[in-house]
């Protein structure tokens, strides 16, 4: 491991310390290993795939009054202070300010090989058994209901409307959980997403068959 990506996880390891546990180091860690198992399979600058991945959450804006500016200014300022070359300062800014879901609903005008990686690996983690775990516990940090039957999903959201939702944790779901698969970049993004997306199917259809006392 280089010296620049030791210094790097310290860094976020410090930033998130106190963070809400679905947007913490550890999720931070796992979308790290995500891209670095789609790199073995992907050709892309290993070092901006790195470096996005690993302050692609140093400041998420829904914990940030909406700020979506803060993250991408934390990152270049953090670069900046280790000397990182200006091209890459300016590629991984890049991708942290694109690559969320939040942004795809709105005008992306940037695009790279390495923000197609990062974006799948951070997708990925939104998935599967660690997906539900987290969609549950931001719920609960925003003290959302499970479910409400008389609310039904919008998954046809504008940016502003998924942005500023209220809605119960299920929905999230049939907004954007179950909406991944298929917004996939990399074919080893696809495969990794599949199993993921059919458990999720599965907790859906058991979590609906307990709500209504059938098994």
């Amino acid at each position: 491991m280089t010296l620049l990506i030791e210094q790097t996880i310290t860094f976020v390891k410090q930033t998130l310390k106190d963070a809400e546990a679905g947007h913490d180091w550890f999720h931070v860690a796992r979308v790290w290993k995500n891209a670095q198992h789609i790199l073995k399979t992907e050709k892309a600058d290993t070092l901006v795939v790195e470096l996005a991945a690993l302050l692609h959450d140093i400041a998420d804006s829904k914990f940030h009054n909406g700020d979506e500016e803060i993250g991408p200014t934390l990152a270049d300022q953090f670069l900046h202070s280790l000397a990182v070359p200006e091209h890459v300062v300016i590629h991984v800014v890049a991708i942290i300010r694109n690559m969320s879901y939040k942004a795809s609903l709105g005008t992306v005008n940037f695009s790279s090989k390495e923000m197609e990686i990062v974006q799948d690996a951070d997708r990925l983690d939104a998935m599967g058994a660690i997906g539900i775990a987290r969609a549950f516990h931001y719920g609960g940090f925003k003290n959302r209901p499970l479910y409400d039957p008389q609310i039904r999903p919008n998954p046809n959201q504008d940016k502003a409307t998924y942005k500023n939702s209220t809605s119960p944790t299920i929905n999230h779901f049939y907004e954007k959980l179950l909406l991944l698969k298929d917004k996939m970049n990399t074919d080893t993004g696809r495969k990794m997403a599949i199993n993921r997306h059919e458990f999720m199917e599965q907790f859906l259809a058991n979590f609906f068959a307990e709500w209504e006392g059938e098994q």
